[in-house]
């Protein structure tokens, strides 16, 4: 079961996740990747949801053209969690 990160935490991951920031008003994290073309993010999108599908724990996001906006959060637990940090390490490895 997923647990909400403690402040420090949350400061020790934060700190190692490239591009990642925090979403104000939200126990969120954010982040925007952008491609070359529409291929590439969808092809972005689609290693991300077969890793998301093995966890079990999906992110939001919307797609336009060569950009995917993305925000973590798991709503299990009200906000920021080790899947959240999880999730954002994947798909910073992918591009």
């Amino acid at each position: 079961m997923a647990a909400l990160l403690t402040v420090d935490e949350r400061r020790d991951h934060l700190g190692t996740l490239s591009e990642w920031q925090l979403v104000e008003g939200r126990d969120a994290i954010a982040r925007r990747f952008v491609f070359a073309d529409f291929s590439e993010a969808f092809g972005f999108m689609a290693r991300t949801a077969l890793y998301a599908e093995q966890k079990g724990h999906h992110p939001e996001w919307t797609n336009v053209w060569n950009r995917v906006d993305v925000t973590l959060s798991t709503h299990d637990v009200g906000g920021l969690s080790h899947l959240d940090i999880e999730m954002a390490r994947f798909m910073n490895q992918l591009v």
